[in-house]
């Protein structure tokens, strides 16, 4: 069964940096599979709305580089590169699914 936990990043500089989320509650393991997502949004400067509006307008982001890691002395988690088309900071929802391990393999 898929799992779906949602991050924000407030005011995030632009160009690529690199994420690591710990996910605490779930059992993570280098054989988890990840669909990691980000979108602009608008977290405004009072309260947080976790329903908050996702736009599609705004720079391009996108995330690269998933690799989930196991609880090696903390929770498991992924870590990943987010990378911003803007030289302006930017409000960002990362939306991270967790799905069950990967069972086989192949090989090229």
């Amino acid at each position: 069964m898929a799992t779906s936990i949602r991050h924000f990043f407030k005011a995030h500089a632009g160009g690529r940096t690199d994420h690591n989320i710990n996910i605490n509650g779930l059992d993570i393991t280098r054989r988890s599979a990840f669909a990691v997502t980000a979108a602009p949004c608008d977290l405004g400067t009072g309260f947080l709305d976790p329903d908050v509006r996702l736009n599609v307008h705004g720079p391009n982001i996108s995330v690269t580089n998933v690799v989930p890691h196991g609880p090696e002395g903390a929770s498991g988690g992924v870590e990943f590169a987010l990378n911003i088309d803007s030289r302006e900071p930017v409000d960002v929802a990362v939306t991270i699914t967790v799905f069950e391990p990967w069972e086989s393999f192949g090989s090229g």
